[in-house]
């Protein structure tokens, strides 16, 4: 097994070319069905189980949900001709703060949902000039088209959804190195 590296850790090369747009979209729409059918049957006791005080699946799924605001106000960002993106809190205080593990996993998933159907409406609403936009990415310090962006949060749902699929399966060898069965 493969130990996934950190989020924080990753590094980017912003070179795609305009026309796989299209299907950048298609992974972000797919995330909020990729995450009802990875946890459709698990129990409340997997959900909510914490490795080492790492998040459970269900604060991953609030994670993203979380989010979803900073990726609305990046497009935002674009359209404003902004030179620097908004920041994302990097520690990740609202997701601390909100206690996902005693919300219904429904409810997390509707609101997922819900706030990600808003993005991609609003990122299939830009024409290829503003797709084409760049601004500054804070933490990166990378300069970051619309495209960029939407890869960059498609692979941050990636990355999340394995964390999540490596909690599902017991396999904590990717995260910690040891293997966790569940009976």
């Amino acid at each position: 097994m493969v130990t996934q590296i950190k989020w924080f850790e990753r590094k980017f090369n912003f070179d795609y070319p305009i026309g796989i747009f299209p299907c950048i979209i298609e992974r972000l729409r797919g995330t909020p069905a990729r995450l009802e059918e990875l946890i459709s049957s698990l129990p409340a006791k997997v959900l909510t189980i914490r490795v080492n005080d790492g998040w459970s699946i269900q604060e991953h799924v609030g994670h993203l949900g979380d989010l979803e605001t900073l990726h609305d106000g990046r497009i935002d960002d674009f359209l404003a001709n902004a030179k620097v993106l908004r920041a994302a809190d990097l520690t990740n205080r609202k997701t601390r703060e909100a206690d996902h593990n005693r919300q219904p996993i429904k409810k997390l998933l509707d609101s997922f949902r819900d706030l990600r159907e808003n993005f991609v409406k609003r990122l299939e609403e830009l024409d290829e000039e503003i797709v084409s936009r760049s601004a500054l990415h804070p933490r990166l310090k990378q300069p970051m088209r619309v495209i960029d962006m939407a890869f960059f949060t498609a692979e941050h749902d990636d990355h999340h959804v394995a964390k999540m699929v490596a909690i599902k399966m017991g396999n904590f060898n990717s995260i910690l190195g040891f293997k966790l069965s569940f009976v």
